[in-house]
């Protein structure tokens, strides 16, 4: 299984998803598939902009492992952008539960905050995130999740601390 599992890593890498999909068939009806081999058919569907299949494989996985920030992360990312963005939020809240210390995590829920019109926890998260790596400023700036927080008085003291 080990091996299936580095083909698909290494397919997923140089970005042939459908490669990855057609390793990981092999684990097909298979008793002993882990969260991780569900992880990677998630990944390889939303590389592939199927986020509908790839929530499918991320809500397995997450069942399976509730402790991998990589599947919440990934989840989000795919509920964002099916237009569920109550879920996108949940799923990155267990994220930062799960990983509190990852920069992409806490900027990532800034972005959905913001979107959902919850400026203070935007902020909040997006100082966390800043907190943890400063060069995400640079990203900020011109991120267009953040364009209702671009004004704010507080978002630009985020920006210019780290841009210095």
């Amino acid at each position: 299984m080990q091996r299936v599992y580095d083909q698909a890593e290494g397919y997923l890498e140089l970005g042939m998803p459908r490669h990855a999909l057609d390793v990981l068939a092999r684990l097909s009806g298979r008793p002993d598939v882990t969260p991780y081999a569900f992880y990677l058919r998630g990944s390889a569907f939303l590389t592939l902009g199927q986020f509908q299949e790839a929530l499918e494989s991320l809500q397995r996985s997450a069942e399976l492992a509730p402790e991998n920030g990589d599947v919440w992360l990934a989840m989000g990312c795919c509920y964002k952008r099916t237009g569920q963005l109550t879920s996108a939020i949940s799923s990155l809240r267990h994220a930062a539960a799960v990983e509190p210390n990852r920069p992409i995590v806490h900027y990532n829920l800034a972005c959905y905050l913001s979107l959902a019109g919850d400026k203070r926890g935007a902020l909040a998260h997006l100082a966390r995130a800043l907190d943890l790596e400063p060069s995400l400023g640079g990203l900020a700036r011109k991120e267009l999740d953040f364009g209702s927080l671009r004004s704010d008085p507080y978002f630009q003291a985020l920006i210019s601390l780290v841009l210095r």
